[in-house]
């Protein structure tokens, strides 16, 4: 089994994953781990701590001769912006965060020894272990990208642009939405026989776990309740040459909680961000009397960067449902096992 963990806080020393259950003989480029952490960093919109963070990963353990050892990979990414002893304390939170919440579950005194942890720094972490995963699924020739659909409603860059902008004259911050395309997935990977094996219930909530995110759809999603079944279902075909196969892809290549062969499609809504420069009604913790919400150093729009994100968690996922399949100790023996199954399927 795959899985991971990952520490620290928005503003403390520094941000923690740990990766555990990868095959031994997987070659890790720590290069490009980093440029998967300088994309999460991209995109208009981004705040001021973009400027301040370089984000690097350092492995601490897992690696000889920067290949696995079939034990867990440790990776640190250090903050410059060390800050977490001095900060100010807060007291009023902002709607749509994780603050009152947060508050009122832990007893805390000050706002911000929540959210510290619950700041979307975190997933600088998420996408270094995203990033090894997707080394992993390139050695099965697996991919996968994302695309920005809207911003704020908006579709074409242009307008997705002048949206920001928009936004930033308003001292306001705005939403939209993602696409997610995974290439050359095989049929197989996940299951019906229980819910918590089916690959799409195994994305969704990977995906709906990540900071903002609040809608996720796979293939024609909402568009479903709209049609026929006739209308939507995805005609199978089959010649020697491709095996079987679909003209379309509706169900965005996941059937009863199995990909099925075709490319895996998923979409994502990410909501505005909760930190405004021109803040929302709220309460003063401390007194219960009307205040403005707290104010943070944050981002007007963060869609790009989250659909950085949205692969690394999808990446884990696929990794998982993979090793799952295909046995989890040695690559060479997992891909001689996986290049068996596609001469059976076939």
């Amino acid at each position: 089994m795959l899985r991971y963990l990952t520490a620290g806080e928005s503003h403390g020393k520094g941000l923690i994953a740990i990766l555990e259950g990868l095959p031994a003989g997987l070659r890790i480029d720590v290069d490009f781990i980093n440029a998967e952490l300088r994309r999460r960093q991209m995109g208009f919109g981004r705040g001021a701590r973009m400027k301040i963070e370089h984000d690097t990963a350092e492995i601490f353990s897992g690696l000889k001769a920067q290949k696995t050892l079939a034990s867990p990979i440790a990776m640190i990414i250090h903050n410059k912006d060390f800050s977490i002893e001095t900060l100010h304390p807060v007291f009023c939170p902002r709607p749509g965060h994780a603050d009152l919440a947060g508050y009122l579950k832990y007893g805390f005194s000050d706002i911000r020894e929540c959210l510290e942890r619950a700041s979307a720094r975190s997933t600088a972490a998420t996408v270094a272990i995203g990033a090894v995963c997707k080394l992993l699924l390139k050695e099965f020739n697996i991919s996968i990208n994302s695309t920005v659909t809207s911003i704020g409603g908006a579709t074409s860059l242009k307008e997705r642009i002048e949206k920001i902008k928009q936004a930033m004259q308003r001292n306001d911050t705005v939403g939209g939405t993602f696409q997610i395309c995974c290439h050359n997935v095989p049929a197989g990977l996940g299951s019906y026989v229980h819910p918590d094996r089916r690959l799409d219930g195994r994305l969704a909530g990977a995906l709906m776990a990540i900071p903002g995110i609040k809608a996720v759809e796979i293939g024609l999603g909402f568009g479903y309740a709209k049609r026929f079944g006739s209308q939507v279902h995805d005609a199978i075909y089959y010649n020697k040459k491709k095996g079987y196969f679909r003209l379309t892809n509706n169900a965005g290549g996941i059937e009863g909680g199995i990909s099925n062969g075709e490319d895996i499609h998923l979409s994502c809504c990410m909501k505005p961000i909760a930190t405004l420069m021109n803040p929302l009604n709220s309460v003063n913790v401390s007194t219960n009397k009307p205040a403005k919400a707290a104010t943070e150093r944050s981002d007007v729009c963060a869609v790009q960067s989250a659909g950085v994100v949205a692969e690394s968690v999808v990446a884990f996922v696929l990794a998982d449902a993979l090793l799952e399949k295909f046995g989890a100790d040695v690559l060479s023996d997992i891909k001689k096992a996986y290049q068996f199954y596609l001469r059976r399927i076939r």
